[in-house]
């Protein structure tokens, strides 16, 4: 059990569980950003291209209610929605990824001098260079 206990402290303490929590509360953040872009600006245009169409109420009813059971329906609707939210928030995630990889590979190339080169790059880009010459020498040694 102390086993157990300890195993868990060095979980938590590593930044693992922290991490963790920082991700599903972005995750959250991200999913009600996407929320009010799917309903307050994508939808309002694709109404009226639709004839104010309201998606999320479209089904196809199978049975009739009556006074003693409950409609049954098919809400083709919803799923249209569903598929709409799916598309805009994978779009979304695309966008700010590829923004991400841009702004990554642009601080990871070491010849651009406006942005300050970490010094992991920066070391293995002189690595990179020294070995360039040291294979140059040894080539010309060599012929």
């Amino acid at each position: 059990m102390k086993n157990f206990f300890n195993e868990f402290k060095n979980f938590a303490v590593k930044g693992n569980m922290v991490d963790m929590a920082i991700g599903i509360i972005m995750g959250t953040a991200f999913n009600k950003l996407v929320s009010v872009l799917v309903k307050e600006v994508f939808s309002p245009p694709l109404l009226v291209m639709t004839g104010q169409l309201n998606f999320s109420e479209q089904k196809y009813v199978l049975k009739e209610a009556t006074e003693t059971t409950k409609e049954i329906a098919i809400g083709y609707g919803a799923l249209i929605e569903a598929t709409l939210d799916f598309l805009i928030i994978g779009l979304t995630v695309f966008v700010v990824i590829k923004a991400m990889n841009r702004f990554k590979s642009k601080a990871e190339n070491p010849a651009d001098e406006a942005v300050e080169t970490p010094k992991n790059i920066e070391l293995l880009s002189n690595i990179e260079r020294l070995m360039e010459e040291q294979n140059q020498l040894l080539r010309s040694e060599d012929s």
